[in-house]
């Protein structure tokens, strides 16, 4: 008995599909050989500058089934059935030994990064043959992300190694805030793209495509760029994006029911994840009152102020310096411009005729928020790190401007967007924010 044809329309959906699932694989390996490439350049080109200049003769990175360090991305992944171990090793060549002992897979080693897969049971022999003087192992009191190393591990390293090379452990904080936060123009190139994603995708929510006032609420802008993520195959360091209101009393309400109405002030904090990258930026919109075509001035004025700091800030940013002269640098700056600078975090001067500034320039990159030197009074080691090029920086700050219609009160106006130091300063990777967007 003959089987029953499909109808016409049942093969095209079929066809739709089969062309969907070809261009992400096609997608996917794209983006596997962009990291691919990113990793041999790191290796080559950053690793053994970080580790001479870190005194680190031998640097393991530990991973864990189940437990992975951090850097497991930007190492090649891999799967680990036990303990595995990331192992660099400076021979005093130009080339930095490579092996990977404990973990494998396809995916990295048809990456072509290591010069050695093999056995985590060779661990203890590779180490003595290498007699290293100091190594440096994911220990950090000051940020996560070069924290990977458990106590357990630590146990079980000391004992495979015994006291000998225990002894001769150190902290790899500095030589992992170095080797991730100094780019490769491979990098440069994947970071930006992520970029682009980010900014385009930020106004687009912040538009009528999205928001129809008196029934768009804020949850439904935010879950609308959670779709976009998911439907783009990107990433996230910040959960939720961040879509709020901000108003006479500071900010109203963050993604949730609240409804936006004609009048409101608009900004999204969000950022998207790209082949091991992660951007953090912000975007400003005004709701238009029926009757009006453009932004109120007042509004207008607070946001141009801002813009004003932006190209103070950016001015003293160079490499060279410490991120804590940088930081010293850009509040003189703004001072004799006629700036104020913030005391505290939210916390205004009652200074009316003078716009309030706070500026939070942290690294940026493998996350939202990066190890590298950091223009932030949170960070407080990374402030001491020197600004190098090729860094990247969220380049952050808030702006209060006084409103007059809000008897006097301030409009909190943020700007963040994506840079990189050269040896210029600073420089840009994508369009930033240059305007408030109007929602009709």
């Amino acid at each position: 008995m003959e089987k029953p044809a499909l109808p016409s329309k049942a093969i095209l959906i079929i066809a739709l599909m089969l062309v969907h699932m070809m261009s992400l694989g096609q997608e996917a390996h794209r983006r596997w050989r962009k990291m691919n490439q990113i990793r041999n350049d790191k290796f080559k080109l950053v690793l053994p500058e970080v580790m001479r200049e870190n005194n680190i003769d031998m640097w393991i990175v530990t991973n864990r089934e189940g437990n992975y360090d951090p850097l497991w991305p930007d190492m090649g992944g891999g799967y680990t059935s036990a303990n595995g171990y990331y192992i660099f090793t400076d021979n005093g060549e130009d080339r930095i030994e490579r092996a990977a002992l404990g973990i494998g897979g396809y995916l990295m080693e048809e990456g072509g990064a290591y010069d050695y897969v093999g056995n985590a049971a060779i661990l203890a022999d590779y180490v003595a043959e290498r007699d290293p003087k100091r190594i440096g192992l994911n220990m950090s009191k000051n940020f996560g992300g070069a924290d990977g190393l458990s106590h357990t591990e630590f146990l079980e390293l000391s004992e495979i190694l015994g006291e000998k090379y225990a002894d001769r452990f150190v902290s790899a904080e500095k030589l992992v805030s170095d080797f991730r936060s100094r780019r490769v123009a491979s990098e440069i190139a994947a970071f930006a793209e992520a970029g682009e994603l980010s900014y385009t995708l930020a106004e687009r929510a912040l538009s009528n495509e999205v928001i129809t006032p008196g029934k768009t609420t804020l949850e439904d802008v935010a879950w609308w760029l959670t779709e976009q993520q998911f439907k783009n195959n990107l990433g996230t360091s910040f959960g939720m994006p961040s879509v709020y209101i901000t108003g006479p009393d500071g900010i109203e309400a963050t993604s949730s029911d609240r409804i936006i109405q004609r009048g409101d002030v608009l900004m999204i904090d969000w950022g998207v994840g790209l082949m091991n990258f992660y951007t953090d930026m912000k975007r400003v919109a005004y709701v238009l009152k029926d009757g009006e075509i453009e932004v109120p001035e007042s509004i207008q004025k607070a946001f141009d102020k801002a813009v004003e700091a932006r190209e103070i800030l950016i001015g003293q940013v160079k490499p060279g310096k410490t991120a804590k002269q940088a930081e010293k640098d850009i509040y003189a700056a703004l001072e004799d411009r006629g700036f104020s600078q913030m005391g505290l975090f939210n916390q205004p001067s009652r200074y009316l005729d003078k716009t309030d500034v706070i500026i939070g320039c942290h690294s940026v990159g493998n996350w939202g928020h990066g190890v590298g030197p950091s223009i932030a009074f949170f960070n407080p080691e990374r402030l001491t790190y020197e600004l190098k090029p090729s860094n990247l920086l969220s380049i952050e700050l808030f702006a209060y401007t006084s409103i007059p219609e809000w008897d006097g009160r301030k409009l909190r106006v943020p700007l963040e967007d994506d840079a990189i130091v050269t040896s210029r300063g600073i420089e840009w990777l994508y369009p930033v924010n240059s305007r408030v967007l109007l929602i009709k």
